[in-house]
């Protein structure tokens, strides 16, 4: 639930924010944490980031793995969802917009051909779909919907996933333990 001092709190926030990137723009643009994926045992995966974060990940027995936690795809998906969910939240904070509940739920499609590298699939999703809920009841649906469209336009993880960010792979061979 968005109570009046946490939205209070979060547009006094991206607002400051906001003036010193306007008067500091050079100090905008940063390397992010980095995320390291070790290998487990299978394919479990543990990966870790700052602060001493951690987030382990498994595949489908079906394909080799355990089933003992939630596979990558989910974990984009999951990506999808609270950064829409927190960019709404923001957008709204700012409007000076309550709510009483906001959800944004992804779901995706796979083929599971591209992931085994069968015939020309993608490996990927072939398509992603977020549905967003917001219960609130001094504002019209109208108004839900533009401040949806502004908030989902500053999304960092729904704007990578659209404009396909490049990367590139670096590989270093490490000396065998003996």
């Amino acid at each position: 639930m968005a109570v009046a001092s946490d939205s209070a709190r979060i547009a006094a926030s991206v607002r400051t924010a906001r003036e010193y990137l306007n008067h500091h723009p050079d100090e905008a643009r940063s390397t992010d944490p980095s995320a390291r994926a070790t290998v487990e045992s299978g394919l479990r995966t543990v990966v870790e980031g700052p602060n001493s974060w951690r987030i382990e990940t498994d595949m489908a027995t079906g394909v080799g793995g355990g089933g003992s936690a939630t596979s990558p795809g989910w974990l984009l998906r999951a990506a999808l969802a609270s950064c829409d969910a927190v960019l709404i939240a923001m957008q709204c904070a700012e409007e000076g917009v309550t709510f009483t509940r906001l959800e944004a739920e992804v779901i995706s499609e796979s083929d599971d051909r591209g992931l085994l590298g069968l015939d020309a699939v993608p490996a990927g999703p072939l398509r992603m779909e977020t549905t967003i809920r917001i219960e609130a009841s001094d504002t019209p649906p109208v108004q839900f919907d533009a401040i949806v469209e502004r908030a989902l336009r500053r999304s960092p993880v729904a704007d990578a996933i659209r404009r396909a960010v490049p990367v590139t792979v670096n590989i270093a061979l490490l000396p065998a333990a003996r």
